[in-house]
């Protein structure tokens, strides 16, 4: 099989996982990769078939995360035997002679691929992808609406934010069943929307990269969703309004004689405080209940 073939099965597997295919159709393309893929460093680098089936090994069905583990196994085992598979050459005595020295080759790029469209303008008509994976209108719509929300300010290869997209939506759905509830249509819209939060761009890059698994995500509350820095804030505020909260207050009485100027109500409340000299008369300040207006005399 060669690199444009395995490419082709990489392909078909990635659309069988984000669309939830049969598992029949998943082991049929791992069972042709294992009879016709002898893997090689160069092969698995040009492909990333490896990275595609690695991922399998984590897949809910067992029969598929052990055909993929297997697969991965094996082909780690055909590296090394490429990189060792050459006889040391002998004489006719048998005696082994010295291979001549290789020349040392460059060490290979690791730079990841990123995508060319500016992080900021991202989403599924910018990256062209194929949203509709389920079936259902009502759940491709929210798988639509994942991607743009973890595409958004992302690096990431659309392949990977699709995958990812469709993880969420499918464990939602696992969640709140079924699309029609409005458990899961506004958990979407809420996910969505802390994705695109400005002043939490870790949430995006944290579900990205797996640190914050599908499941997880999907039942996080609105507190656990905040960054570090808000939740760091929101604590500092509340501190500042209980303390202000346990202040002592100036008590206040309501008066029936004091009018206010400004509405003519008599539904005035007043406090007095000594405001200057010990024998100078107490300043009155009063406050209308009834408009707001405010004022003070001695």
């Amino acid at each position: 099989m060669d690199a444009k073939e395995v490419e082709l099965r990489g392909k078909a597997l990635t659309k069988a996982y984000a669309g939830d295919e049969p598992s029949a159709n998943i082991l049929s393309l791992l069972s042709e990769l294992h009879k016709g893929v002898r893997a090689t460093e160069e092969l698995l680098r040009s492909t990333r078939i490896g990275v595609t089936v690695n991922k399998l090994r984590t897949h809910k069905d067992k029969a598929v995360a052990r055909q993929a583990t297997d697969l991965v196994n094996k082909w780690r085992a055909d590296v090394r035997k490429s990189a060792n598979g050459s006889a040391t050459p002998k004489s006719a005595n048998g005696t082994a002679s010295p291979a001549p020295a290789a020349a040392p080759s460059p060490a290979p790029s690791k730079t990841k691929a990123k995508h060319n469209v500016a992080p900021e303008n991202r989403n599924h008509k910018t990256d062209k992808v194929e949203w509709k994976l389920t079936g259902n209108d009502i759940r491709d719509n929210c798988v639509r609406l994942m991607y743009d929300g973890l595409a958004h300010m992302s690096e990431e290869l659309p392949d990977e934010v699709l995958r990812t997209a469709r993880e969420v939506e499918l464990a939602a759905y696992n969640t709140y069943q079924s699309e029609t509830s409005d458990q899961y249509k506004t958990k979407l819209r809420s996910l969505y929307q802390n994705l695109k939060n400005k002043s939490n761009p870790q949430l995006r890059k944290r579900v990205l990269s797996g640190e914050i698994a599908p499941n997880r995500f999907v039942v996080m509350t609105h507190e656990e969703l905040k960054s570090a820095e808000r939740r760091a804030e929101d604590e500092r505020l509340e501190k500042e309004n209980m303390n202000q909260a346990m202040v002592a207050q100036v008590e206040k009485s309501i008066s029936a004689s004091l009018t206010c100027g400004k509405c003519k109500q008599k539904k005035v409340s007043y406090s007095q405080a000594q405001t200057r000299s010990a024998d100078e008369p107490m300043t009155t300040f009063c406050e209308c209940m009834n408009c707001g207006n405010r004022w003070k005399f001695s």
